[in-house]
């Protein structure tokens, strides 16, 4: 019937929706989710539909049967009291609604079996939205420590880019440290330069004049001292 078909469509509908939506598995579960539970309202009241129309069928079928059972207890009343002709249309009442109970029984067989059916894909659905509900929470899980991972990930990545750069200022600081060296290197090769330039100078310069006097006292304080020349 075209119920149970379109529950078939609208689970194929779902399927679909999940394979287009799998770039974002969070997302794409809390959708297909509601729109399960949305076809679940509709499933459970067309569900309803059919069980009241495997009611209905059920009652019409009773109904006649009891109609067919009063009819023969009229007959049977009337052949008691002496009047076959009212029996015999009490019969022919009777016959009339045995002819329609089999069409009765048939509608009542077909209308329960949808009944069943739908009921089966309504407890399923529920089942299965109750299961996927369950899964959610796993999944949503795993996503959150997947991305975790990925934060970690990315914080290891962040700190070998940090190891990259501390090695390059090691790099520059070596550097550094190799021209303050060198300058004051220099330095001191310009210092020792200017010393020998200066005693060089004094041996260059004039010697002073000798003034007699004082060399002669120099003389006799050495010679008191006991100082050779």
């Amino acid at each position: 019937m075209g119920i149970l078909k379109r529950f078939g469509d609208i689970m194929s509908a779902n399927i679909n929706a999940l394979l287009d939506k799998a770039e974002d598995p969070e997302k794409m579960i809390d959708q297909t989710l509601r729109n399960l539970e949305k076809d679940l309202r509709e499933v459970k009241s067309d569900t309803a539909t059919v069980m009241a129309e495997a009611t209905a069928a059920k009652r019409k079928l009773d109904e006649n049967a009891a109609e067919v059972e009063k009819y023969q207890n009229y007959a049977e009343k009337a052949l008691v009291a002496g009047n076959e002709a009212d029996a015999k249309q009490f019969l022919e009442k009777k016959q009339a609604l045995v002819n329609k109970q089999a069409a009765l029984q048939q509608a009542y067989e077909a209308a329960q079996s949808n009944s069943e059916k739908m009921q089966q894909m309504h407890n399923k659905l529920q089942s299965d939205i109750a299961t996927l509900q369950e899964r959610r929470d796993t999944i949503k899980a795993k996503m959150s420590t997947a991305k975790a991972q990925q934060k970690i990930n990315s914080m290891v990545s962040g700190s070998t880019d940090a190891a990259d750069s501390i090695a390059a200022f090691d790099k520059w600081e070596a550097k550094a440290d190799m021209a303050i060296d060198k300058a004051n290197a220099m330095t001191e090769l310009n210092t020792q330069n200017d010393s020998i330039d200066d005693l060089a100078a004094k041996y260059d310069a004039a010697p002073e004049a000798s003034n007699p006097a004082v060399d002669e006292e120099l003389a006799a304080m050495k010679a008191k001292l006991g100082i050779q020349e």
